[in-house]
């Protein structure tokens, strides 16, 4: 079996794709050669924006010859000829014998109907701050890219706030950063606020 290449915390995909994984009609990416993910859950990207939250449900290895219909519908396709046809158009003219990694996936959180009723729009801080890091770095501060640095690895306000600041007292500064970031993802139209569904609920400890 050829050598392992890892995934982090974000997974790309043709925009075209994009539509099928919201719906429920992608329930997989294929990767060429041995792909292992660090983590259970990642973000997806598709036409150059995030599109959802997903979590990897399973991941198993396939020659290309032993690919079968099943792993084809779960890519959204028809049969395996679609999908085989589909993977030499993006990988080339791949041979039988070359290892594939399927990850089943499932989408735990669409990024284009977010709800503004909850706070931080039901989204994670981590998952924020990565997303801003990711996108937005040119239009934040040094101690707002710091602030976010760091909420990528606590996934909590008050963590960060006594990390960086001292204090727990000091965690308005860490909200304060959070909304920024939360705001020019929804402005630069990155991720989508819908209806107000309910009304805004008090953070978690770990959000505060």
């Amino acid at each position: 079996m050829p050598r392992a290449r890892f995934i982090g915390r974000h997974i790309m995909l043709k925009g075209w794709y994009a539509g099928k994984l919201l719906s429920g009609e992608k329930k997989a990416t294929i990767r060429l050669g041995i792909v292992k993910p660090r983590y259970k859950e990642v973000i997806v990207h598709a036409g150059g924006k995030p599109i959802a939250k997903a979590r990897i449900r399973r991941v198993y290895y396939r020659r290309m010859r032993d690919l079968t219909d099943e792993e084809a519908r779960l890519e959204g396709f028809k049969n395996r000829d679609e999908l085989v046809e589909e993977l030499r158009r993006l990988y080339g003219d791949i041979s039988g014998d070359q290892y594939l990694t399927v990850l089943e996936l499932e989408v735990v959180q669409r990024l284009d109907e977010l709800d503004p009723g909850h706070p931080y729009a039901g989204m994670r801080p981590a998952d924020i701050a990565r997303l801003a890091l990711r996108y937005l770095a040119g239009a934040l501060s040094n101690e707002e890219l710091e602030v976010l640095r760091d909420l990528t690895r606590t996934d909590s306000i008050r963590r960060t706030a006594v990390n960086l600041y001292g204090s727990v007292e000091k965690r308005g500064i860490v909200r304060r950063t959070l909304r920024k970031a939360l705001k020019l993802l929804a402005e630069s139209k990155l991720i989508s606020l819908g209806h107000r569904q309910e009304a805004p609920e008090e953070p978690s400890d770990s959000q505060r």
